[in-house]
């Protein structure tokens, strides 16, 4: 089976692109929603984080993860982020190796935004990045998110830049609104059929 990653910078569409791949047949992985389900339903991840950023972590309520102090403590404490990361991309990596596994398609994806700051590309044979011009991203996550510019801004310079993304990537798939993008997914695919 071939595995194909499918990353690029927030806003750039990768979600769209694995739409696209989706409705033609290719199972996709995505890793970002994966984890936000498994920083709740897994009790090894649970018990880590608690163990490392303490009991208040987790709501006592409902036992919902509170994401807004996780982020207050691992935004501004780079060792501490490293550390989270050590516990969390491992077992998404793992639970995307489970689900690879009961596959029987011969090609899968990976949509993950830190495909290659996390690792996950090593359990990939192929890197897909999808690129969209910074103002285009923008504005695209201001509008899904309702989020502040400046917040944006923050994220966007948080993860690694385009040029380093695609020079590791295999492909590129432009998403700028102009560019016909269903075309490029069928022809990157017919690529690997």
């Amino acid at each position: 089976m071939t595995t194909i990653g499918i990353t690029g910078g927030i806003g750039s569409g990768k979600s769209v692109v694995s739409a696209l791949f989706r409705v033609s047949g290719v199972p996709v992985y995505d890793a970002d929603s994966e984890s936000k389900r498994l920083l709740v339903t897994s009790s090894d991840i649970r018990r880590s984080l608690t163990a490392l950023l303490g009991p208040a972590i987790y709501r006592p309520d409902d036992g919902t993860l509170d994401r807004a102090l996780m982020a207050s403590l691992i935004f501004r404490d780079a060792d501490l982020l490293r550390r989270v990361n050590a516990i969390i991309h491992p077992a998404v990596g793992r639970h995307f190796d489970d689900w690879r596994r009961r596959l029987t398609s011969p090609l899968c994806a990976l949509e993950s935004a830190i495909l290659f700051e996390s690792g996950f590309d090593r359990r990939t044979d192929l890197q897909l990045m999808v690129y969209a011009p910074e103002p285009i991203r923008l504005q695209r996550v201001i509008a899904r998110d309702g989020a502040a510019e400046a917040d944006v801004r923050r994220r966007m310079a948080g993860q690694w830049s385009d040029e380093r993304k695609a020079a590791l990537s295999d492909a590129v798939i432009t998403n700028d609104g102009t560019s016909a993008l269903i075309p490029q997914v069928e022809t990157f695919l017919r690529g690997l059929r």
